[in-house]
């Protein structure tokens, strides 16, 4: 299974540092992972649901240690190049002003 598409959306919470959607095969999405900054360094978080006792459920997951590995490197990697460019940009609209 590829990852085929990473879509990444800025936060600028104090643990919640970005939302992710990622295609898989250029044939199924999966929207609402979130890049959650925790004491130790980044991690993804998947999509979940709050059940009637307040707890969450993930709505999907990897099965795999492997392919949750991959994920996570595939994920953390281009939200590291999309803070790279959203520096570079705002960088270039201060040089305008």
């Amino acid at each position: 299974m590829e990852i085929t598409e990473i879509s990444i959306s800025l936060r600028e919470e104090e643990k919640l540092r970005a939302f992710v959607n990622i295609t898989l095969n250029d044939e199924f999405v999966i929207r609402g992972m979130k890049i959650i900054k925790g004491p130790t360094g980044y991690f993804i978080a998947m999509p979940s649901r709050r059940m009637p006792d307040g707890s969450f459920k993930d709505i999907a997951h990897p099965i795999t240690s492997e392919f949750r590995q991959k994920l996570e490197k595939a994920i953390l990697t281009q939200y590291q190049l999309v803070l790279e460019d959203n520096k570079r940009t705002y960088k270039s609209q201060e040089a305008v002003y």
